[in-house]
Protein backbone atom coordinates (compact mmCIF):
# COMPACT_ATOMS: atom_id res chain seq x y z
CA UNK A 1 0.00 0.00 0.00
CA UNK A 2 2.89 2.35 0.84
CA UNK A 3 4.23 1.87 -2.68
CA UNK A 4 0.89 2.90 -4.15
CA UNK A 5 0.83 6.05 -2.03
CA UNK A 6 4.34 6.92 -3.11
CA UNK A 7 3.34 6.42 -6.75
CA UNK A 8 0.37 8.77 -6.39
CA UNK A 9 2.52 11.43 -4.71
CA UNK A 10 5.23 11.10 -7.34
CA UNK A 11 2.80 11.32 -10.25
CA UNK A 12 1.15 14.39 -8.78
CA UNK A 13 4.49 16.10 -8.23
CA UNK A 14 5.61 15.35 -11.77
CA UNK A 15 2.34 16.74 -13.08
CA UNK A 16 3.09 20.04 -11.39
CA UNK A 17 6.62 20.13 -12.71
CA UNK A 18 8.31 20.05 -9.29
CA UNK A 19 11.89 18.85 -9.12
CA UNK A 20 11.67 16.88 -5.85
CA UNK A 21 9.00 14.22 -5.24
CA UNK A 22 7.14 14.22 -1.92
CA UNK A 23 6.80 10.79 -0.29
CA UNK A 24 4.22 10.23 2.46
CA UNK A 25 3.36 7.27 4.61
CA UNK A 26 -0.27 8.18 5.28
CA UNK A 27 -3.16 9.47 3.21
CA UNK A 28 -3.62 12.46 5.50
CA UNK A 29 -0.02 13.52 4.89
CA UNK A 30 -0.51 13.20 1.15
CA UNK A 31 -3.56 15.43 1.44
CA UNK A 32 -1.77 18.19 3.34
CA UNK A 33 1.25 18.16 1.04
CA UNK A 34 -0.47 17.71 -2.28
CA UNK A 35 -3.72 19.70 -2.00
CA UNK A 36 -3.33 23.43 -2.67
CA UNK A 37 -3.20 25.33 0.63
CA UNK A 38 -6.21 27.42 -0.38
CA UNK A 39 -8.35 24.27 -0.34
CA UNK A 40 -7.06 22.67 2.87
CA UNK A 41 -9.44 24.55 5.18
CA UNK A 42 -12.46 23.92 2.95
CA UNK A 43 -15.49 22.47 4.71
CA UNK A 44 -15.97 20.30 1.61
CA UNK A 45 -12.53 18.77 2.05
CA UNK A 46 -13.10 18.12 5.74
CA UNK A 47 -16.20 16.14 4.89
CA UNK A 48 -14.41 14.18 2.19
CA UNK A 49 -11.57 13.25 4.54
CA UNK A 50 -14.03 12.17 7.19
CA UNK A 51 -15.51 9.64 4.79
CA UNK A 52 -12.80 7.08 5.49
CA UNK A 53 -10.06 6.82 8.08
CA UNK A 54 -7.50 6.18 5.35
CA UNK A 55 -9.08 7.18 2.03
CA UNK A 56 -7.16 6.52 -1.18
CA UNK A 57 -5.07 9.69 -1.46
CA UNK A 58 -5.78 10.12 -5.15
CA UNK A 59 -9.49 10.76 -4.52
CA UNK A 60 -8.90 13.25 -1.70
CA UNK A 61 -6.43 14.92 -4.04
CA UNK A 62 -9.05 15.17 -6.77
CA UNK A 63 -7.38 12.57 -9.00
CA UNK A 64 -9.23 9.75 -10.86
CA UNK A 65 -6.81 7.08 -9.71
CA UNK A 66 -7.42 4.00 -7.55
CA UNK A 67 -4.06 2.67 -6.37
CA UNK A 68 -5.63 -0.41 -4.80
CA UNK A 69 -7.29 -1.57 -8.01
CA UNK A 70 -4.56 -0.05 -10.18
CA UNK A 71 -7.15 1.73 -12.26
CA UNK A 72 -7.20 5.23 -13.69
CA UNK A 73 -4.43 7.80 -13.51
CA UNK A 74 -3.87 11.50 -12.84
CA UNK A 75 -5.35 14.51 -14.63
CA UNK A 76 -2.82 15.88 -17.08
CA UNK A 77 -4.93 18.61 -18.62
CA UNK A 78 -7.48 21.24 -17.75
CA UNK A 79 -9.79 20.44 -14.84
CA UNK A 80 -11.45 22.30 -11.98
CA UNK A 81 -9.43 21.03 -9.02
CA UNK A 82 -11.77 22.38 -6.35
CA UNK A 83 -14.82 20.70 -7.91
CA UNK A 84 -12.91 17.45 -8.32
CA UNK A 85 -11.97 17.48 -4.63
CA UNK A 86 -15.57 18.20 -3.61
CA UNK A 87 -16.90 15.34 -5.74
CA UNK A 88 -14.74 12.24 -5.20
CA UNK A 89 -17.64 10.02 -6.28
CA UNK A 90 -17.34 11.46 -9.79
CA UNK A 91 -13.71 10.34 -9.82
CA UNK A 92 -14.63 6.72 -9.15
CA UNK A 93 -14.31 6.62 -5.37
CA UNK A 94 -17.18 4.13 -5.08
CA UNK A 95 -16.18 0.88 -6.73
CA UNK A 96 -19.78 -0.39 -6.82
CA UNK A 97 -20.81 2.28 -9.35
CA UNK A 98 -21.45 0.90 -12.82
CA UNK A 99 -22.71 1.93 -16.23
CA UNK A 100 -24.07 5.29 -17.33
CA UNK A 101 -26.54 7.03 -15.02
CA UNK A 102 -27.54 10.57 -15.97
CA UNK A 103 -26.63 13.50 -13.75
CA UNK A 104 -29.06 13.80 -10.83
CA UNK A 105 -27.44 16.76 -9.04
CA UNK A 106 -27.50 20.54 -9.33
CA UNK A 107 -26.11 23.27 -7.10
CA UNK A 108 -27.87 26.60 -6.61
CA UNK A 109 -24.34 28.05 -6.69
CA UNK A 110 -24.33 27.17 -10.41
CA UNK A 111 -27.56 29.12 -10.96
CA UNK A 112 -27.59 32.71 -12.16
CA UNK A 113 -28.71 35.07 -9.38
CA UNK A 114 -31.24 37.69 -10.44
CA UNK A 115 -30.50 40.92 -8.53
CA UNK A 116 -33.54 43.08 -7.79
CA UNK A 117 -34.49 46.19 -5.85
CA UNK A 118 -35.16 44.60 -2.48
CA UNK A 119 -33.61 41.16 -2.85
CA UNK A 120 -32.56 38.42 -5.22
CA UNK A 121 -33.72 35.11 -6.67
CA UNK A 122 -32.09 32.09 -8.26
CA UNK A 123 -33.65 28.87 -9.49
CA UNK A 124 -33.19 25.31 -10.68
CA UNK A 125 -35.47 24.27 -13.53
CA UNK A 126 -35.57 21.37 -15.96
CA UNK A 127 -33.03 22.99 -18.29
CA UNK A 128 -30.56 22.98 -15.37
CA UNK A 129 -31.37 19.45 -14.20
CA UNK A 130 -33.11 17.60 -17.06
CA UNK A 131 -33.90 14.60 -14.85
CA UNK A 132 -36.17 16.77 -12.67
CA UNK A 133 -39.24 16.96 -14.88
CA UNK A 134 -41.83 17.09 -12.08
CA UNK A 135 -40.33 19.69 -9.76
CA UNK A 136 -38.48 23.00 -10.00
CA UNK A 137 -36.93 24.89 -7.09
CA UNK A 138 -35.74 28.37 -6.22
CA UNK A 139 -34.10 30.34 -3.45
CA UNK A 140 -35.45 33.83 -2.87
CA UNK A 141 -34.32 36.65 -0.58
CA UNK A 142 -36.26 39.71 0.59
CA UNK A 143 -34.90 42.65 2.52
CA UNK A 144 -37.04 44.19 5.24
CA UNK A 145 -40.17 45.71 3.72
CA UNK A 146 -39.49 44.26 0.25
CA UNK A 147 -42.21 42.25 -1.47
CA UNK A 148 -42.47 39.56 -4.09
CA UNK A 149 -45.00 41.38 -6.21
CA UNK A 150 -48.63 40.28 -6.55
CA UNK A 151 -48.85 37.30 -8.90
CA UNK A 152 -50.18 33.80 -9.52
CA UNK A 153 -48.97 30.62 -11.24
CA UNK A 154 -50.25 27.91 -13.54
CA UNK A 155 -48.59 25.50 -11.10
CA UNK A 156 -48.72 25.01 -7.33
CA UNK A 157 -46.16 26.76 -5.11
CA UNK A 158 -44.65 25.35 -1.88
CA UNK A 159 -42.46 27.50 0.37
CA UNK A 160 -40.23 26.96 3.40
CA UNK A 161 -38.78 29.82 5.47
CA UNK A 162 -35.17 29.23 6.56
CA UNK A 163 -34.10 32.77 7.50
CA UNK A 164 -36.03 35.73 8.92
CA UNK A 165 -39.82 35.93 8.79
CA UNK A 166 -42.33 36.76 6.07
CA UNK A 167 -45.95 37.75 5.67
CA UNK A 168 -47.92 35.82 3.06
CA UNK A 169 -51.21 37.03 1.62
CA UNK A 170 -53.51 35.00 -0.62
CA UNK A 171 -57.04 35.05 -2.04
CA UNK A 172 -58.89 32.04 -3.47
CA UNK A 173 -61.59 31.80 -6.16
CA UNK A 174 -64.38 32.27 -3.63
CA UNK A 175 -63.04 35.48 -2.14
CA UNK A 176 -61.73 33.85 1.03
CA UNK A 177 -58.40 35.33 2.05
CA UNK A 178 -55.48 34.66 4.35
CA UNK A 179 -52.76 36.90 5.77
CA UNK A 180 -50.27 35.03 7.97
CA UNK A 181 -46.84 35.56 9.47
CA UNK A 182 -44.35 32.71 9.00
CA UNK A 183 -41.13 32.18 10.90
CA UNK A 184 -38.14 29.90 10.32
CA UNK A 185 -39.35 26.35 9.76
CA UNK A 186 -42.87 27.30 8.64
CA UNK A 187 -44.37 26.18 5.33
CA UNK A 188 -46.92 27.52 2.86
CA UNK A 189 -48.68 25.98 -0.11
CA UNK A 190 -50.59 27.89 -2.79
CA UNK A 191 -52.67 25.75 -5.17
CA UNK A 192 -52.34 26.59 -8.85
CA UNK A 193 -54.08 29.83 -9.77
CA UNK A 194 -54.28 31.26 -6.25
CA UNK A 195 -53.35 34.96 -6.13
CA UNK A 196 -50.64 35.75 -3.59
CA UNK A 197 -47.73 37.90 -2.46
CA UNK A 198 -44.88 37.68 0.06
CA UNK A 199 -43.57 40.52 2.27
CA UNK A 200 -40.24 40.54 4.15
CA UNK A 201 -40.55 41.32 7.88
CA UNK A 202 -37.06 40.85 9.35
CA UNK A 203 -33.93 42.69 8.22
CA UNK A 204 -33.02 39.79 5.91
CA UNK A 205 -35.45 37.03 4.88
CA UNK A 206 -34.88 33.93 2.77
CA UNK A 207 -36.92 30.91 1.74
CA UNK A 208 -37.02 27.87 -0.48
CA UNK A 209 -39.64 27.73 -3.23
CA UNK A 210 -40.76 24.51 -4.93
CA UNK A 211 -43.14 24.16 -7.89
CA UNK A 212 -44.88 21.03 -9.17
CA UNK A 213 -43.55 21.41 -12.74
CA UNK A 214 -39.89 21.21 -13.70
CA UNK A 215 -40.44 23.52 -16.67
CA UNK A 216 -41.26 26.48 -14.43
CA UNK A 217 -39.70 29.06 -16.77
CA UNK A 218 -42.06 28.21 -19.61
CA UNK A 219 -44.22 31.04 -20.94
CA UNK A 220 -47.69 31.08 -19.43
CA UNK A 221 -46.53 29.80 -16.02
CA UNK A 222 -46.30 32.99 -13.91
CA UNK A 223 -48.55 36.05 -14.17
CA UNK A 224 -47.68 39.42 -12.58
CA UNK A 225 -50.47 41.88 -11.82
CA UNK A 226 -48.62 45.01 -12.96
CA UNK A 227 -47.57 43.25 -16.18
CA UNK A 228 -51.23 42.55 -16.92
CA UNK A 229 -52.27 46.11 -16.07
CA UNK A 230 -49.55 47.54 -18.33
CA UNK A 231 -50.81 45.46 -21.25
CA UNK A 232 -54.51 46.20 -20.94
CA UNK A 233 -56.11 49.24 -22.69
CA UNK A 234 -56.56 52.07 -20.20
CA UNK A 235 -60.21 52.61 -21.08
CA UNK A 236 -60.84 48.97 -20.17
CA UNK A 237 -59.00 49.45 -16.87
CA UNK A 238 -61.05 52.55 -16.10
CA UNK A 239 -64.30 50.70 -16.82
CA UNK A 240 -63.24 47.62 -14.84
CA UNK A 241 -62.11 49.44 -11.68
CA UNK A 242 -64.48 52.40 -11.87
CA UNK A 243 -61.65 54.96 -11.83
CA UNK A 244 -60.11 57.52 -14.14
CA UNK A 245 -57.73 55.99 -16.68
CA UNK A 246 -54.93 58.32 -15.56
CA UNK A 247 -54.69 56.37 -12.28
CA UNK A 248 -52.54 53.84 -14.14
CA UNK A 249 -50.15 56.27 -15.82
CA UNK A 250 -47.28 55.23 -13.55
CA UNK A 251 -47.84 51.48 -13.50
CA UNK A 252 -44.50 49.76 -14.23
CA UNK A 253 -44.18 48.73 -17.87
CA UNK A 254 -41.97 45.76 -16.95
CA UNK A 255 -42.63 43.75 -13.83
CA UNK A 256 -40.18 44.47 -10.97
CA UNK A 257 -40.58 40.91 -9.60
CA UNK A 258 -39.24 41.99 -6.19
CA UNK A 259 -39.70 45.60 -5.14
CA UNK A 260 -39.12 47.76 -2.06
CA UNK A 261 -42.42 48.35 -0.23
CA UNK A 262 -43.20 48.58 3.49
CA UNK A 263 -43.56 46.09 6.32
CA UNK A 264 -47.26 45.37 6.03
CA UNK A 265 -49.53 45.48 9.07
CA UNK A 266 -51.40 42.54 7.57
CA UNK A 267 -54.89 43.82 8.35
CA UNK A 268 -57.56 43.06 5.76
CA UNK A 269 -60.93 41.37 6.24
CA UNK A 270 -62.92 39.49 3.63
CA UNK A 271 -66.74 39.55 3.71
CA UNK A 272 -66.68 35.89 2.68
CA UNK A 273 -64.37 34.51 5.34
CA UNK A 274 -60.82 33.67 6.27
CA UNK A 275 -58.96 30.61 5.03
CA UNK A 276 -57.39 30.13 8.46
CA UNK A 277 -60.79 29.28 9.94
CA UNK A 278 -60.35 25.63 9.00
CA UNK A 279 -57.39 23.26 8.98
CA UNK A 280 -58.72 22.00 5.66
CA UNK A 281 -58.42 25.38 3.95
CA UNK A 282 -55.40 27.16 5.44
CA UNK A 283 -52.44 27.73 3.15
CA UNK A 284 -49.93 27.66 6.04
CA UNK A 285 -48.49 24.83 8.12
CA UNK A 286 -46.69 26.11 11.20
CA UNK A 287 -44.06 23.38 11.32
CA UNK A 288 -41.91 25.48 13.66
CA UNK A 289 -44.52 24.92 16.36
CA UNK A 290 -44.53 21.13 15.97
CA UNK A 291 -41.56 19.07 17.17
CA UNK A 292 -40.07 16.63 14.64
CA UNK A 293 -40.39 12.89 15.24
CA UNK A 294 -37.43 10.83 16.35
CA UNK A 295 -37.00 8.48 13.41
CA UNK A 296 -37.01 4.70 13.86
CA UNK A 297 -33.40 3.56 13.85
CA UNK A 298 -32.37 6.32 16.25
CA UNK A 299 -30.14 8.19 13.83
CA UNK A 300 -32.09 11.42 13.35
CA UNK A 301 -35.48 13.06 12.99
CA UNK A 302 -38.16 13.36 10.34
CA UNK A 303 -41.08 15.75 10.00
CA UNK A 304 -43.59 14.77 7.30
CA UNK A 305 -45.87 17.48 5.91
CA UNK A 306 -48.35 16.19 3.34
CA UNK A 307 -52.09 16.15 2.72
CA UNK A 308 -52.66 13.99 5.80
CA UNK A 309 -51.73 16.85 8.15
CA UNK A 310 -51.76 19.76 5.66
CA UNK A 311 -54.92 19.00 3.62
CA UNK A 312 -54.56 21.79 1.06
CA UNK A 313 -51.18 20.41 -0.13
CA UNK A 314 -52.54 17.96 -2.67
CA UNK A 315 -49.73 18.02 -5.25
CA UNK A 316 -46.57 18.46 -3.17
CA UNK A 317 -45.71 16.26 -0.19
CA UNK A 318 -42.65 16.98 1.91
CA UNK A 319 -40.40 15.79 4.70
CA UNK A 320 -37.74 17.67 6.66
CA UNK A 321 -35.00 15.23 7.62
CA UNK A 322 -32.01 15.45 9.98
CA UNK A 323 -29.33 12.78 10.18
CA UNK A 324 -26.76 12.60 12.96
CA UNK A 325 -23.04 12.34 12.12
CA UNK A 326 -22.25 9.13 10.24
CA UNK A 327 -25.94 8.23 10.25
CA UNK A 328 -27.70 6.63 7.29
CA UNK A 329 -31.11 7.10 5.70
CA UNK A 330 -31.69 3.41 5.09
CA UNK A 331 -31.80 1.79 1.65
CA UNK A 332 -35.28 2.36 0.21
CA UNK A 333 -37.27 3.54 -2.78
CA UNK A 334 -40.38 5.63 -3.41
CA UNK A 335 -43.21 3.89 -5.30
CA UNK A 336 -45.31 6.96 -6.06
CA UNK A 337 -43.09 9.80 -7.30
CA UNK A 338 -39.61 11.16 -7.95
CA UNK A 339 -37.84 12.46 -4.84
CA UNK A 340 -36.52 16.02 -5.14
CA UNK A 341 -34.09 17.10 -2.44
CA UNK A 342 -32.62 20.36 -1.18
CA UNK A 343 -29.62 20.00 1.12
CA UNK A 344 -29.77 22.74 3.74
CA UNK A 345 -26.81 21.82 5.94
CA UNK A 346 -23.94 19.37 6.10
CA UNK A 347 -22.34 16.91 3.70
CA UNK A 348 -23.86 13.75 2.25
CA UNK A 349 -23.18 10.91 -0.11
CA UNK A 350 -25.86 8.92 -1.93
CA UNK A 351 -25.84 6.07 -4.42
CA UNK A 352 -28.76 5.69 -6.83
CA UNK A 353 -29.48 2.19 -8.18
CA UNK A 354 -31.28 2.36 -11.54
CA UNK A 355 -31.71 -1.36 -12.21
CA UNK A 356 -29.91 -3.40 -14.89
CA UNK A 357 -26.61 -3.15 -12.99
CA UNK A 358 -26.65 0.66 -13.25
CA UNK A 359 -25.59 2.70 -10.21
CA UNK A 360 -24.01 6.10 -9.59
CA UNK A 361 -22.84 7.85 -6.43
CA UNK A 362 -23.08 11.60 -5.77
CA UNK A 363 -21.57 13.90 -3.16
CA UNK A 364 -23.75 16.69 -1.74
CA UNK A 365 -23.27 19.79 0.41
CA UNK A 366 -25.44 22.72 1.50
CA UNK A 367 -27.16 24.45 -1.41
CA UNK A 368 -27.25 21.36 -3.63
CA UNK A 369 -30.42 19.91 -5.11
CA UNK A 370 -30.97 16.39 -6.40
CA UNK A 371 -33.62 14.21 -7.95
CA UNK A 372 -33.92 10.46 -7.39
CA UNK A 373 -36.28 9.02 -10.04
CA UNK A 374 -39.29 7.13 -8.73
CA UNK A 375 -38.63 3.52 -7.83
CA UNK A 376 -34.84 3.84 -8.01
CA UNK A 377 -33.16 2.38 -4.95
CA UNK A 378 -31.00 4.74 -2.90
CA UNK A 379 -29.65 5.75 0.49
CA UNK A 380 -28.33 9.03 1.90
CA UNK A 381 -25.36 8.96 4.29
CA UNK A 382 -24.09 11.75 6.50
CA UNK A 383 -20.35 11.56 5.81
CA UNK A 384 -19.38 13.99 8.58
CA UNK A 385 -17.99 12.92 11.93
CA UNK A 386 -19.40 15.93 13.81
CA UNK A 387 -21.96 17.86 11.75
CA UNK A 388 -25.70 17.18 11.50
CA UNK A 389 -27.03 16.71 7.98
CA UNK A 390 -30.31 18.45 7.08
CA UNK A 391 -32.30 18.18 3.90
CA UNK A 392 -35.83 18.79 2.64
CA UNK A 393 -37.39 16.25 0.30
CA UNK A 394 -40.46 16.78 -1.87
CA UNK A 395 -42.66 14.63 -4.07
CA UNK A 396 -45.22 15.50 -6.70
CA UNK A 397 -47.84 13.59 -4.77
CA UNK A 398 -50.38 14.05 -2.00
CA UNK A 399 -48.40 11.87 0.40
CA UNK A 400 -44.90 10.71 1.29
CA UNK A 401 -44.32 6.99 0.74
CA UNK A 402 -41.28 4.74 0.83
CA UNK A 403 -40.50 1.03 0.81
CA UNK A 404 -37.68 -0.14 3.09
CA UNK A 405 -35.31 -2.74 1.67
CA UNK A 406 -34.64 -4.26 5.09
CA UNK A 407 -38.32 -4.45 6.01
CA UNK A 408 -39.20 -6.05 2.67
CA UNK A 409 -36.57 -8.74 3.13
CA UNK A 410 -37.57 -9.32 6.76
CA UNK A 411 -41.24 -9.81 5.82
CA UNK A 412 -40.54 -12.19 2.92
CA UNK A 413 -40.20 -15.98 3.49
CA UNK A 414 -36.67 -16.19 4.90
CA UNK A 415 -35.61 -19.28 2.97
CA UNK A 416 -36.32 -17.45 -0.30
CA UNK A 417 -34.36 -14.40 0.80
CA UNK A 418 -31.40 -16.48 1.97
CA UNK A 419 -31.31 -18.39 -1.32
CA UNK A 420 -31.59 -15.22 -3.40
CA UNK A 421 -28.79 -13.37 -1.59
CA UNK A 422 -26.70 -16.49 -0.85
CA UNK A 423 -26.56 -15.65 2.85
CA UNK A 424 -27.31 -17.74 5.91
CA UNK A 425 -30.83 -18.14 7.24
CA UNK A 426 -29.63 -16.63 10.53
CA UNK A 427 -28.75 -13.35 8.80
CA UNK A 428 -32.25 -13.11 7.38
CA UNK A 429 -33.92 -14.05 10.65
CA UNK A 430 -32.14 -11.16 12.38
CA UNK A 431 -33.35 -8.51 9.96
CA UNK A 432 -35.65 -5.95 11.58
CA UNK A 433 -39.30 -6.13 10.55
CA UNK A 434 -39.90 -2.49 11.41
CA UNK A 435 -38.61 0.30 9.19
CA UNK A 436 -35.30 1.73 10.35
CA UNK A 437 -35.70 5.07 8.60
CA UNK A 438 -32.46 6.59 9.86
CA UNK A 439 -29.79 4.22 11.11
CA UNK A 440 -27.42 5.46 13.81
CA UNK A 441 -23.86 6.16 12.77
CA UNK A 442 -21.03 3.87 13.78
Amino acid sequence: MRGSLVLVALLTVLQRGLATPLVHAEASKVYHEEVPRDFQGSKHLRAVLEKRANPPPSFTNGQPYDPVASKGSIFSGGTNAQLDIQNPANLGAEGTDNGVVVNLKWSFSDSKARLLNGGWSREQVVTDLPASKDIAGAQQHLKKGASRELHWHRVAEWGYVYAGSVLISAVDENGFNQVSRLNVGDIWYFPKGVAHTINGLADENEYLLVFDDGNFDAAGTTFMVDDWIAHTPKDILAKNFGVNASVFDNTPKTDPYILPTNVSNGVVASPYGNLTASANSTYVYFASQKPPTQAPGGGGTIQIVDSRNFPVAKTLAAAIVTVQPRGLRELHWHPNADEWLYFAKGHARATVFNGNALARTFDFSAGDTAVFPDNTGHYVENISQNETLVWIELYKSDHVADISLTQWLALTPPDLVAATLNVSRQVVDNLKKEKQLIVKGT
